[in-house]
């Protein structure tokens, strides 16, 4: 969520970064017209009480010389009815400006180029030329039925579309990514491994910007506590420390937290149906950091680095891109996609986001810290990164390392987890 205060004091500019994404935010004067009227209805409030309190002491000065006090009592009477108007004003403009806030996304970074969508995103790196083959190549999903890895008809039947059943190596290929990820991270990079619950409550989707806007793609259970099923495991991982206050000599606080998610995909109807690219279920593992200010950027590419580590580890190409802003996620000032080369698309996909969020969600989450006993509280800034997406991960390994004869090969460094050299 924005500070009001900035909103209040660099309207134009606020007004002029968050245009850059493409929306209309003619919005945010009405903000700082409500919050002005709401400040003035403050002040008014104070004003009354103690007219009302200086009014209030002369019933008992008339009461001693014997006045009539009817027209005191009156006057006190109506006052208070005019503080409980404005009383009620604050509330209710206290609760608009709220739900404006809640959907007003984050401010891009200044550095980030301007642009429309996706098309318009910046490359900034690549690891390793596109997979060349010397026979005709198939798909994930060609080669996952072909070698009964991938059963997408039986899990039709259990399920429904976007789902579906890992068999055999298929499942061990997917196990030993998760245990490979989960190693890489808390082994060699530093973060502390988390497995959270794969329920969140309403609380937890407003405190990471998932609500109000992202509503729709969450599925919600039916329980009389608004529980919802994870959409990320950023959304757990970042309500970990809702309403704390983090010790300074801690930060930044590391975590690499592994979920399945669930999404709806509201509005992908007919993208990616073939395939476990889009599912409604899948296995993630996200990378969390809790960050000073002014390192956090520092740390944003030091995350990058690792979640492109897995791909280089496994010798699979792909490429870095800076997101415009135009294709910028709702909570995120900036954001890196590693994006994995699938031969079968001949073109690169996504794999994983890598995010600085700066104080926007900690204002959502109220999560703060103190750099020392007598300073002042301070908001984190959180970041979160994809360590990777898991499914999509398979994807890339099955297609990058496929045989001429239908076999896939086992990259090294899965083969301690996999306990074989090739998937036949």
């Amino acid at each position: 969520m924005l500070d009001i205060k900035l909103i209040r004091e660099e309207t134009d500019k606020v007004y002029e970064l968050l245009s850059r994404r493409n929306g209309d935010f003619h919005y945010i004067y009405d903000i700082v017209a409500k919050d002005k009227e709401r400040r003035e209805a403050i002040q008014q409030v104070e004003a009354m009480k103690a007219k009302k309190n200086e009014t209030s002491r002369l019933i008992g000065t008339y009461k001693r010389e014997g006045k009539d006090t009817s027209e005191i009592q009156a006057s006190i009477q109506s006052i208070s009815d005019e503080i409980k108007r404005l009383d009620d004003l604050v509330v209710k403009l206290d609760e608009e400006i709220k739900n404006l806030l809640l959907w007003t996304p984050n401010i891009p970074n200044e550095s980030i180029k301007v642009g429309k969508d996706d098309s318009e995103n910046r490359e900034i790196k690549r690891y390793k030329e596109p997979t060349v083959f010397d026979f005709p190549i198939k798909s994930h999903y060609e080669l996952g039925e072909s070698l009964d890895i991938l059963d997408f008809n039986r899990a039709g039947k259990i399920t429904g579309s976007r789902f579906v059943v890992y068999k055999g190596l298929g499942a061990r290929l997917e196990r030993s990514l998760i245990m490979f990820m989960m190693d890489l991270h808390s082994n060699y990079h530093g973060y502390r491994e988390i497995i959270p619950p794969y329920i969140v409550n309403e609380a937890s989707m407003y405190a990471t910007g998932q609500f109000p806007k992202f509503k729709e793609d969450a599925f919600k259970l039916y329980d009389d506590r608004n529980f919802y099923l994870n959409p990320t495991a950023e959304v757990p991982t970042i309500n970990l420390h809702r309403d704390e206050v983090l010790d300074v000599a801690q930060l930044p606080i590391k975590y690499v937290s592994y979920t399945t998610a669930f999404r709806q995909e509201a509005g992908s109807a007919g993208r990616d149906t073939r395939g476990i690219l889009r599912q409604h279920q899948f296995n993630k593992v996200e990378l969390i950091k809790f960050s000073k200010p002014e390192e956090s950027y520092d740390d944003l590419e030091a995350m990058l680095k690792d979640s492109e580590s897995v791909l280089q580890a496994l010798n699979i190409p792909y490429r870095v891109v800076e997101l415009c802003t135009g294709d910028l996620g709702q909570s995120m000032r900036k954001t890196y996609d590693i994006e994995v080369w699938l031969p079968s698309e001949n073109k690169y996909r996504e794999i994983g986001s890598i995010s600085n969020a700066e104080d926007y969600q900690a204002r959502r989450a109220n999560i703060k810290f103190r750099r020392s006993a007598d300073s002042k509280l301070e908001l984190v800034h959180t970041l979160n990164g994809s360590g990777l997406a898991v499914g999509r991960t398979v994807i890339a390994v099955m297609e990058n390392y496929q045989q001429k004869d239908g076999t896939i090969i086992v990259p090294d460094v899965l083969r301690p987890y996999m306990g074989t050299t090739i998937i036949k």
